[in-house]
C-alpha cells in the first residue's frame, strides 16, 4: 500500500536515472546520503545537482569514482567508439569482481529500512539470475563486473532507499523504449540489448519498443530496477498528477537521457489531500466496488520440509506476492501434502513461478486468472497521540470502514506497553472522525463552489 508511481522511460532506464527522478519527487536527500555512507567501500563520493537536457531542467545524482573504480561507463568514445579499431588504447581499470555473497554483506551493514534492504536484495538477485542465465553458471557462482561495481551498488542502494522514502508501494511501467546497436562492456563489444536486459525484460515480460536510434538506453542495473518495483503495466483511464521528477542520464544520444516519474491517483481522489493514497480505483462503481484482475498459482508438495515451505513463503512475500497460504490435502495413495496457494499479478507470474520451482519440490504449477470485485481502498496517514499510524480506509454502499495495519498498532503497543486490542479500537476511533471531518470539509467546499 502507499503511493503510486508512474514511470515514463521513454529514453530507458539506468540507476541514475531512476535516482534523480526520485530525487526530484522528493525523496530526502540526507536520509540518502546517511544510507550511501554507510557502505563499506571506497573509491566513490555522490553528486546531486540540475542540469538541462534539451531545455528542460533535471536532477542529475552522480556516482563520481576514483582512477582505481573507472569504469568508463559514460564516456560515449570508449562504449559506442571501438578505440581498438583505430589504433588507440582502450582504458582499462580495476574491477571489483564480487559475488551475491558478497553484495549480501554489504547490504546487511547499510543504514536502510528494512523494507529498503529488501527491495535492494530484489533488485540484485533479478541482476544474477539474469547474468547468471548469460554465462550459463548457477547463480551462487555469478562474480560479475558490472554488478559487482561500486557504482551500481550505489544506484541501487540509493533506488531502494528513495521509493521507500517516498512511500511508493505500486509502479506502473507500461514499456522500455531502447535503441539498436553494439556497445561496449567488460565482456567485450555486445548487441543492444545486452544479453543481462534481454534476460530481464523476458523474464518479467517487460514489453520492449526499439527505437531507430544508435545506442544502449536500458542498462542492466535500470532493467532490473524495472523488473523489481513494476507492479502494474497499464494507467488508469484517468487520474491526477501530484508530483513530476524528472531524473537526467550521463549518457549522450540523439533522444536526452531523461527519465520522467510522476505520483499519480485515479481522479476519484481528487478532493483528497496528500495524506491519503489510492489503492484500488479504476473501474470503481457507484457503491465503492471495482473490477479486477488477479491470477493465483497453485501447487501440491507432498515431499518438502515444513521448512522448505516456509522459507519458500518468506520468499514469495519478500518478492512481490499478494498472498501465500498451505491448505493441508491428500494426494494418490493418500499421501497427506500441502496445496500451496499464491496470489499475485499477472506480472509477477514469472519471478513467483521461479521462486516455486527452485525452493520446492513440485515439478508443476497452475495458473489461474480470475477476475474479482474490491472495495475502493485508500490508506490514510493518521496523526494519533502517540505519532502517524497507517490506518486502511475501505468504501462501500453501506459506509466507511477503518481497519489500523497491524505494524503500526504493534509499534505503539511495544513502545507505549498497551494491549492491543486497547490501542486497535483507540485508532479506529480516531479515524473514524478525522474521516468524518473530512467528508464535512468536502461538503463545505462542494457547497461554497456551488
Amino acid at each position: 500500500m502507499g503511493k503510486t508511481l508512474y514511470l515514463e522511460c521513454n529514453a530507458g532506464i539506468s540507476g541514475d536515472m531512476t535516482v534523480g527522478a526520485l530525487l526530484d519527487l522528493g525523496a530526502d536527500e540526507e536520509v540518502l546520503r546517511e544510507a550511501l555512507n554507510s557502505i563499506p567501500s571506497e573509491g566513490f563520493s555522490i553528486e546531486i545537482g540540475r542540469v538541462k537536457k534539451a531545455g528542460i531542467d533535471c536532477c542529475d545524482f552522480g556516482v563520481r569514482l576514483d582512477a582505481a573504480h573507472e569504469n568508463h561507463d559514460h564516456d560515449m568514445a570508449y562504449l559506442h567508439g571501438h578505440l581498438e579499431e583505430h589504433g588507440h588504447e582502450v582504458p582499462h581499470s580495476h574491477h571489483e569482481h564480487r559475488g551475491m555473497k558478497e553484495i549480501q554483506e554489504i547490504l546487511e551493514v547499510c543504514r536502510m529500512t528494512e523494507p529498503a534492504r529488501a527491495m535492494a536484495r530484489r533488485i540484485f538477485q533479478i541482476l544474477a539470475e539474469a547474468e547468471a542465465k548469460a554465462h550459463q553458471v548457477p547463480v551462487e557462482e555469478v562474480h560479475f563486473h558490472e554488478v559487482g561495481a561500486i557504482d551500481s551498488i550505489v544506484d541501487v542502494v540509493a533506488a531502494a532507499v528513495c521509493l521507500d522514502n517516498l512511500g511508493v508501494r505500486e509502479v506502473i511501467l507500461p514499456r522500455l523504449c531502447e535503441g539498436r546497436g553494439t556497445v561496449r562492456c567488460q565482456h567485450g563489444i555486445l548487441p543492444v540489448p545486452v544479453p543481462a536486459v534481454a534476460n530481464i525484460v523476458s523474464a518479467y515480460s517487460i514489453p520492449l519498443e526499439w527505437m531507430d536510434i544508435q545506442g544502449e538506453f536500458v542498462t542492466p542495473t535500470g532493467a532490473a530496477i524495472a523488473a523489481a518495483v513494476r507492479t502494474s503495466d497499464r494507467l488508469p483511464g484517468s487520474f491526477r498528477i501530484g508530483r513530476i521528477g524528472m531524473g537526467a542520464g550521463k549518457r549522450q544520444y540523439e533522444r536526452p537521457s531523461i527519465l520522467r516519474a510522476m505520483l499519480i491517483a485515479p481522479v476519484e481522489d481528487a478532493g483528497s489531500t496528500d495524506t491519503v493514497h489510492s489503492l484500488s480505483a479504476a473501474g470503481a462503481t457507484a457503491g465503492g466496488e471495482a473490477a479486477d484482475v488477479i491470477c493465483k498459482l497453485e501447487t501440491n508438495i507432498d515431499d518438502s520440509t515444513g521448512e522448505m515451505l516456509g522459507y519458500t513463503m518468506e520468499k514469495l512475500l519478500e518478492a512481490g506476492a499478494r498472498d501465500v497460504h498451505y491448505i493441508p490435502v491428500y494426494m494418490k495413495k493418500n499421501r497427506p501434502a500441502w496445496l500451496l496457494n499464491v496470489i499475485c499479478s499477472e506480472a509477477d507470474i514469472p519471478v513467483m513461478e521461479q521462486i516455486i520451482f527452485c525452493e520446492t519440490t513440485t515439478i508443476g504449477v497452475r495458473r489461474i486468472r480470475m477476475e474479482r470485485t474490491v472495495l475502493e481502498r485508500e490508506q490514510m496517514d493518521l496523526k494519533t497521540p502517540y505519532g502517524t499510524a497507517a490506518v486502511k480506509v475501505c468504501r462501500s454502499g453501506n459506509g466507511t470502514r477503518y481497519y489500523p495495519e497491524y505494524e503500526s498498532v504493534a509499534a505503539i503497543c511495544r513502545a507505549q506497553n498497551l494491549p492491543y486490542r486497547q490501542v486497535f479500537l483507540e485508532l479506529q476511533e480516531l479515524a473514524d472522525a478525522a474521516g468524518r471531518q473530512t467528508e464535512q470539509r468536502k461538503q463545505k467546499h462542494k457547497i461554497i463552489r456551488t
